[in-house]
């Protein structure tokens, strides 16, 4: 079966013209293709990320949030009690007063006592500043760092001002060494950030900023499962079918935005209020030119006409490419309209 359905899904029909072959894309004349089997490296690079991380986290954002007066605040631990543990993991975190009542009982110990226990447990759960911050800037430099190198690898590229580029020669377009670690460090970097999506901060009420308590924990928790599986996905295929040139102008279309937002966050845990505040709108300005505009106008354009004018016979690819561009959009639609009701409230509201 598990034969069957890797020769299915590696037919030629799927992902490239007629008349095309996986034979056709063996390097040759100075040509370098993109292969399936290179994206094995990136579970590896996922796992080098997380040191990064670990070592960045630890050494420039710690030292970084308490140069901005952000403090290490230690929460007492409850003591040890199989009996309320048990209770809290299997049944609820806010019992009720009947429900305290009958654990105090059963632990021979007083109501205060159970009600202090439950508290300090609850306090655990709950991330300190200092650790979102740590989160927030391991994310703004990464976004950082991605939108800079993906501008100095496109500025000088012609379908980065032409679109229409993208499909010219195509599909025997050779690989850059730059396209290559640019796919290479953000499938890296979205596997690491799955990697740590049930330890990482819950995007809670205040977790992301003052004014995101608009936010539902759990269909915001499952926005990024799907956003992180969406962005994998888009990227694998379209490194399978050697689509590079719109990979890439997508994927910078995408981190352009993204480090704003996090840095509005520190300096929002650091309680500058007025750099927050600005470095938010600056979010919302180029989230909304970049999401809202540019990408349905100008990538979603170039994916869904511009493949009609080269084949009359669209391969099974460009249904799940778009498929999953669509999707992405409709994410980026979900998130802009909560960041239009954020600025709504932030400018008529005080």
């Amino acid at each position: 079966i598990l034969k069957t359905l890797n020769s299915w899904f590696w037919w030629e029909n799927i992902w490239m013209p007629i008349n095309c072959t996986w034979a056709d894309f063996v390097d040759r004349d100075g040509l370098v293709f993109p292969k399936p089997q290179q994206l094995y490296a990136t579970i590896p690079y996922a796992f080098v990320f997380l040191i990064m991380r670990f070592f960045g986290e630890r050494y420039i954002a710690m030292p970084l949030a308490k140069a901005l007066g952000i403090k290490n605040v230690r929460r007492v631990k409850p003591q040890p009690n199989p009996v309320l543990e048990s209770y809290f993991r299997e049944c609820s975190r806010h019992p009720s007063q009947s429900e305290i009542k009958g654990l105090a009982k059963k632990c021979n110990c007083t109501v205060h006592m159970v009600e202090k226990w439950f508290r300090r447990r609850r306090n655990l759960e709950i991330p300190t500043v200092l650790r979102k911050f740590q989160e927030a800037f391991w994310r703004f430099s990464f976004y950082f760092a991605s939108s800079v190198a993906g501008f100095i690898f496109l500025y000088d590229k012609p379908w980065f001002y032409d679109i229409w580029q993208t499909w010219v020669g195509y599909p025997f377009q050779s690989m850059l060494p730059s396209q290559y670690w640019y796919y290479m460090a953000e499938i890296s970097f979205y596997w690491s950030l799955l990697f740590t999506l049930g330890i990482d901060n819950k995007r809670k009420a205040s977790a992301v900023l003052a004014w995101l308590y608009l936010f539902s924990s759990l269909q915001d928790f499952m926005a990024h499962v799907v956003h992180h599986f969406a962005a994998i996905g888009l990227m694998s295929c379209s490194w399978c079918g050697n689509y590079l040139r719109i990979g890439t102008l997508v994927i910078f279309v995408h981190d352009t935005a993204d480090f704003w937002l996090e840095a509005a966050k520190m300096f929002n845990y650091a309680h500058w209020e007025k750099t927050s505040n600005m470095l938010f709108v600056m979010f919302a300005i180029a989230f909304f030119i970049t999401r809202v505009i540019l990408f349905p106008f100008w990538i979603l354009r170039a994916t869904l006409y511009q493949p009609t004018f080269y084949s009359t016979t669209p391969v099974i690819a460009y249904f799940l490419f778009n498929g999953l561009l669509l999707t992405l959009q409709g994410l980026h639609v979900y998130w802009a309209y909560l960041i239009y009701k954020i600025l709504k409230r932030f400018i008529f509201s005080k």
